[in-house]
């Protein structure tokens, strides 16, 4: 079951608080995610991933529809490593800063496949000698999976409220 299918359980419904430390993971895991996106390296974002993976940012009226489209849609840690090299080495754009700021995870589920959660975001871009300006906002529809190495992003879908986007999507979300 995929995290997106997950969505439709009632986020209002009393549950049980979720486990303290597995709480305390996807939150550190989420804080070095933004930093890492925001602050670099850029080289370490596929790490936060398994080589099996999926990474889109859609807008909300496809996912809702179950529209397949995405903006940007990823599905291996090699994809992943293809677009920090073209971020790096061939895509030119008006340099910019991006900050995350990133609510506390819901988590939906946790058990042996992995902990399934959705977390808030919203992402305010700032340009040389402009004010900032909220870039994107949304949530995180995650699949998270415990490894040797921590917890990392089966599936990573980032589900942006607006139809509208600016022109250019340069640096993850």
């Amino acid at each position: 079951m995929r995290v997106a299918d997950t969505v439709g359980v009632s986020h209002h419904a009393a549950a049980p608080p979720p486990d303290p430390v597995l709480l305390a993971s996807i939150i550190d895991l989420n804080a070095r995610y933004a930093s890492v996106v925001d602050d670099g390296p850029l080289d370490a974002w596929p790490d936060f991933f398994l080589d099996e993976c999926i990474y889109r940012i859609q807008p909300r009226e496809n996912f809702d529809r179950g529209l397949p489209l995405a903006t940007l849609a990823f599905e291996s840690r090699g994809m992943l490593m293809d677009r920090v090299y073209g971020v790096r080495e061939t895509l030119f754009h008006d340099p910019y800063y991006q900050r995350h700021i990133v609510s506390v995870p819901r988590i939906l589920a946790a058990g042996d496949e992995g902990i399934r959660c959705v977390t808030n975001y919203v992402v305010v871009r700032t340009r040389r000698n402009e004010l900032s300006s909220i870039y994107n906002a949304g949530r995180y529809l995650d699949w998270i999976v415990a490894t040797g190495d921590g917890l990392r992003f089966r599936e990573r879908i980032a589900v942006f409220d607006s139809e509208l986007i600016p022109n250019s999507l340069i640096y993850p979300i």
